[in-house]
């Protein structure tokens, strides 16, 4: 089957607009400044709300030259299996699983149960 091909059609489109009567906004010129001293220069609009931070080309986060420190983000502290753990159990409760796990480890491996100490 041989391929058929749109002879005398474009395939973009194209606006019918024009730019006449148009004014774009008034612009403002922001720099940022990362630690390692590049400096990142961005058009803003006038009535744009400026970010305080911008990442620079290298990966790190620029800061607004002569502008307000950015705020901090807060930092969850990391909850690990443990903590997770004493959620849902006590330590009493956890310590009488894990004398009943071993216990029936115990019991597998033919061992005599030991006296449990008070």
């Amino acid at each position: 089957m041989a391929e058929r091909t749109l002879r005398g059609t474009r395939m973009v489109s194209f606006s019918m607009e024009t730019t006449e009567n148009v004014v774009p906004s008034e612009r403002q010129i922001t720099t940022y400044v990362c630690d390692q001293g590049h400096r990142t220069e961005l058009p803003f609009s006038v009535e744009a709300d400026i970010p305080s931070t911008w990442e620079c080309r290298c990966g790190l986060l620029g800061k607004l030259l002569d502008g307000p420190e950015p705020e901090p983000k807060k930092v969850k502290p990391v909850r690990t299996h443990w903590d997770m753990l004493l959620e849902r159990r006590s330590v009493p409760e956890l310590e009488e699983l894990l004398e009943e796990r071993l216990t029936l480890l115990r019991e597998r491996r033919g061992e005599k149960p030991r006296k449990r100490s008070a």
